[in-house]
This record gives structure tokens, C-alpha cells and sequence, in this order.
């Protein structure tokens, strides 16, 4: 279930890039601008044209595809920790910043995207370090060490 919301934000940002771009605009446009002085580019630039549409496209294709990984059960904990790590963009695009001339309808909006993305975020990093009771390769790496030393003290007590 919690491979949905990916699945269908997904695959709606690769059907409907120019909206999604539209929607962090208006957030995204500070930041680019700050980064942009810091390393003298104009990245603003790269935010209204068909780069902004393409970005927006790759990652919703990108995000899609490691949800559908976490619904088949195919790398979950990685598909889930990958999953997490794409919806960083969309907590920084629905930042609760103001913005001129922004309605309080746009805020809510945006806040109540900004909701779903931190609550699938926290699913996704729940659902990525879950072992299901299987233990995890620093374990197995560490168990292994400990019955190597055991069997080269018991080979040496002979």
C-alpha cells in the first residue's frame, strides 16, 4: 500500500511534467537563485524550460519504477530506501516558504502535499530498514567473523 502513492505520483509526473515543474516553481526559483550565486550560473533559467519538464519526467519514471520493485518484493529494503531518498525534491519543492502572491488556497495545498510527502518519506525509510526478522549484512558480516575466530581458536587448542 505504501508503494501506491509512489506508483501514481510517478507516473503522473511522467504524463503530466509541465504541472508538476509549475507546482515546485515556485519554491525551487529561491533556491536555484541562491545556488546559482554561490557557484555564478544562472540556474533560474534552467527551471522554465524543457530541462525543468525532462528532470521532472526522469524522476517521476525513476520514482515509479522503484515503487512497482517495492510492490513485486524485488529489492524491497533498497527500493524503499531509494524511494525515500527521491521524495527529498518533493519536501523541498512543498516547503512551507512564502511565496508573493500566493493564495492561502496555494499554501494549504502545498502543505497538505508537503504532509503526504513527509508521510511517505518516514514509510518509505520504515519499510527500508525493516528486517522483517532476517538480520542485515553488518550482522552476518560480524557473525561470520566471530565462528572464524572461534574455529581457528578450537584448530589451534588441537
Amino acid at each position: 500500500m505504501l508503494a501506491t502513492w509512489f506508483v501514481s505520483r510517478g507516473v503522473d509526473a511522467v504524463r503530466h511534467p509541465a504541472t508538476h515543474a509549475a507546482t515546485a516553481l515556485p519554491t525551487l526559483r529561491p533556491i536555484a537563485e541562491r545556488a546559482g550565486a554561490a557557484t555564478n550560473t544562472d540556474l533560474v533559467t534552467y527551471l522554465d524550460g524543457p530541462t525543468a519538464r525532462r528532470l521532472v519526467q526522469v524522476h517521476g519514471a525513476v520514482t515509479a519504477l522503484a515503487g512497482l520493485s517495492l510492490v513485486f518484493g524485488k529489492a524491497p529494503r533498497t527500493a524503499a530506501l531509494v524511494l525515500a531518498g527521491l521524495s527529498a525534491p518533493l519536501l523541498l519543492a512543498n516547503l512551507p516558504v512564502r511565496v508573493p502572491g500566493e493564495t492561502r488556497e496555494d499554501r494549504e495545498a502545498r502543505r497538505d502535499r508537503l504532509v503526504q510527502a513527509l508521510t511517505a518519506t518516514g514509510g518509505a525509510i520504515l519499510a527500508g530498514v525493516d528486517r522483517e526478522g532476517r538480520p542485515g549484512i553488518a550482522w552476518r558480516v560480524e557473525h561470520a567473523r566471530e565462528a572464524r575466530a572461534q574455529a581457528r581458536a578450537a584448530a589451534h587448542e588441537d
